[in-house]
């Protein structure tokens, strides 16, 4: 388990040169993600990555002799495939002519969306998360990308916002919405509130979004 004084380059991973260990390496990656989609960070050890990918121990240590560290590059493979979903908010194309209140209806349900979609992955690493300072760090500097992109597309509404500051708005709706997936995805439908199927919940956010935001909500 890393801890807070652990350098950087005890996360180094030695990227494979030649194509055949260019794709066990992916293998190795995908088998990872698997496995901690299935059992958490408990799955996660060299048995059961080697056995998974059908890879000698040599295929990891090549790569690096640290658990830790290949933990990490399983984490950023996941993250990577969550991020191709995440990119929509940066489209131009996904969201023409979209009233404001629908943009904002179609970006909560997207995100959410998101979170439904990688739910397998995101809920053992934020839940480990509490307690590996790594992941810690650089799960706050993907929910700050992702922040930031999500804003951004909100604040295309900006002269509708009923908020004097319009970014502050826009970065508060996307802690409530954001906090709220998480929340869900990592304790339950049930947890701390009235369990509710998927769309229930996402139009409820979309609906509180939108009134933290618009002026007047011809929906709400």
């Amino acid at each position: 388990m890393a801890t807070s004084a652990a350098r950087s380059d005890d996360f180094a991973i030695r990227e494979p040169r030649q194509e055949r260990t260019r794709q066990a390496w992916m293998r190795i990656l995908d088998a990872g993600v698997a496995l901690v989609e299935e059992g958490g960070y408990e799955a996660f050890t060299i048995a059961a990555l080697c056995d998974r990918a059908q890879v000698a121990p040599r295929a990891l240590y090549d790569r690096t002799t640290n658990k830790d560290a290949l933990f990490l590059a399983v984490y950023e493979h996941g993250i990577a495939r969550i991020a191709e979903d995440q990119r929509v908010f940066a489209d131009p194309g996904a969201w023409q002519d979209l009233a404001p209140s629908e943009l904002i209806t179609a970006a909560v349900a997207e995100l959410s969306a998101v979170f439904r979609r990688h739910a397998a992955f995101l809920k053992p690493v934020m839940l480990l998360s509490g307690v590996h300072p790594e992941v810690a760090r650089r799960g706050s500097a993907h929910v700050r990308a992702l922040g930031d992109a999500f804003t951004a597309l909100l604040l295309r509404e900006r002269a509708s916002f009923a908020h004097p500051d319009p970014d502050q708005a826009a970065w508060h709706c996307f802690g409530t919405v954001f906090s709220a997936c998480a929340m869900r995805t990592s304790h339950g439908a049930g947890f701390a509130m009235p369990a509710v199927d998927h769309e229930v919940f996402t139009a409820q956010l979309a609906l509180t979004a939108r009134r933290s935001l618009l002026c007047a909500d011809p929906t709400g």
